[in-house]
């Protein structure tokens, strides 16, 4: 909870966490679709005053008026990442704290007017409009644990170029849309074994490279979705209106917002082909960017791989630079928050609660330490459970000492792969995950150690129930402002 601010006057973000807390404690943030949000192109209010309607503009909101629940790193292009450890406390996240990350300004889309062609190793080639997607094949719905394939990116050292996210680039969200592999078999595309989609934005300013992503056929036929809904509603526009790829489990720069073509391939996109003079106009994003580089190498361009799970690759010899595909065994504390101070309640407990994913793969186990990594215990799950690729709630029940602690959790999924401690110095050159440390990288992409992700509270002395039921002081309570 906030401090005193000096006066009366509330934040967006203020008035926002104020609903928020309403809607918990009432039960009301369990279920999909809350604090949607201004979506669909209403920008205005229509009244009628003697038989003539007469619209009134809204002021443009700005995009923390619009997303009061995140932290802005930028405004335009638009990212941005949960401002606060409470969206880790919820199974589905609001869409004002799912994390937002854009290479271009969002573009100002017609939903009638917006089509997604279909090329490449087709029988035919389509050009789908929004009603076709649909309303022309059947619907399917997913939780999916999206991340930012840079999440944690603050926390290397030395600090790489890019967005500095923290801990706040994922979120939990409920998607809706057309299963991928129903329009490829209509318009007889090659699904064989080894072949590819790549899927493009359509947000790319003239000459600009276009974003890009080669996702393996495999992957595409099991559960890829062309969405168009985000927890019941349609998505905003920096969430990818009116329609994105999703990709369940892998990480965020797979799910290429605004979908304007797909194009069926034998291989990614790759060489002079999808190459103009020096502007990499198709193979940048797949190519020279979102793969995990050591200090001082040259990237490698691969026309194709057989292995898509990032840390399979990292220990593989067939891929020098693994591409960030499928996500990797992560955890992370939402309650207590960094720097609380907490009381624990007449049983004298504090009731730690967090969230883990681990992409395709189930999460096995989550442990907890209270005590910086000295020691740890098995946490236990709780809420919904949607499959691997929607992340788990665990929580542990805490009897603290007052005083200082410093809370960690990690998490081993069931190939009995855990987190590790910290992240390597760049001149260890690691290409995997050992020793305890996530390889360092220049594009600081892929973090799961768990020591950075560490939050520091102070426990007051509580209160203990006495046989009779009265309550008293188990030591002099110190009176702090939270």
């Amino acid at each position: 909870m906030s401090g005193e601010t000096g006066d009366d006057t509330e934040t967006p973000r203020d008035q926002y966490l104020d609903r928020r807390r309403f809607l918990m404690a009432t039960g009301t943030l369990a279920g999909v679709g809350v604090l949607a949000g201004n979506v669909g192109g209403q920008d205005g209010t229509t009244t009628t005053e003697g038989g003539q309607e007469t619209t009134t503009r809204q002021p443009e909101e700005s995009l923390q008026e619009r997303y009061p629940g995140l932290r802005i790193l930028a405004a335009d292009p638009a990212n941005a990442e949960a401002a606060s450890r409470t969206t880790y406390e919820s199974f589905v996240t609001p869409r004002e704290e799912h994390y937002i990350r854009n290479h271009y300004s969002t573009p100002d889309i017609d939903e009638d007017e917006w089509t997604v062609s279909l090329t490449g190793m087709v029988d035919s080639e389509v050009e789908l409009s929004m009603d076709e997607i649909r309303n022309g094949y059947s619907t399917e719905t997913v939780t999916h644990t999206m991340q930012c394939s840079g999440n944690g990116r603050s926390y290397f050292d030395p600090q790489v170029g890019g967005n500095q996210w923290t801990f706040g680039a994922v979120g939990n969200t409920v998607w809706t849309g057309t299963p991928v592999s129903e329009i490829l078999e209509e318009y007889g595309a090659d699904t064989s074994e080894g072949s590819w989609l790549s899927v493009m934005g359509g947000e790319a300013p003239e000459g600009e490279d276009i974003f890009t992503r080669s996702i393996p056929m495999s992957k595409v036929m099991d559960d890829c979705l062309l969405a168009y809904e985000m927890n019941g509603s349609p998505m905003s526009g920096e969430h990818g209106f009116p329609v994105r790829l999703l990709v369940p489990g892998w990480f965020g720069n797979n799910n290429v917002k605004w979908v304007d073509r797909m194009h069926v391939m034998d291989q990614m996109v790759f060489g002079d082909e999808w190459e103009e003079g020096d502007q990499r106009l198709y193979t940048h994003w797949q190519q020279y960017s979102y793969r995990l580089i050591p200090i001082d190498e040259e990237v490698n361009q691969q026309p194709s791989i057989s292995t898509f799970d990032t840390q399979d690759q990292m220990e593989s010899d067939e891929i020098r630079h693994p591409y960030l595909y499928d996500q990797m065994v992560k955890s992370l504390v939402g309650y207590p928050p960094e720097d609380a101070t907490i009381t624990p309640g007449p049983g004298g407990t504090v009731e730690i609660i967090g969230v883990a994913w681990a992409g395709d793969d189930e999460v096995q186990t989550v442990e907890v330490s209270t005590d910086g990594g000295e020691s740890w215990s098995e946490a236990e799950f709780f809420g919904p459970v949607m499959g691997p690729a929607s992340w788990r709630q665990f929580r542990y029940v805490w009897d603290p000492e007052p005083g200082d602690h410093t809370i960690m959790s990690r998490a081993t999924d069931e190939q009995d792969r855990t987190q590790p401690a910290t992240i390597s110095a760049p001149d260890e050159a690691l290409l995997g995950i050992q020793d305890d440390k996530y390889p360092w990288n220049t594009g600081g992409y892929g973090a799961t150690a768990y020591e950075p992700l560490a939050v520091a509270v102070t426990v007051e002395a509580g209160e203990t129930e006495t046989p009779g039921g009265e309550t008293t002081e188990s030591a002099e309570t110190t009176t702090t402002s939270s």
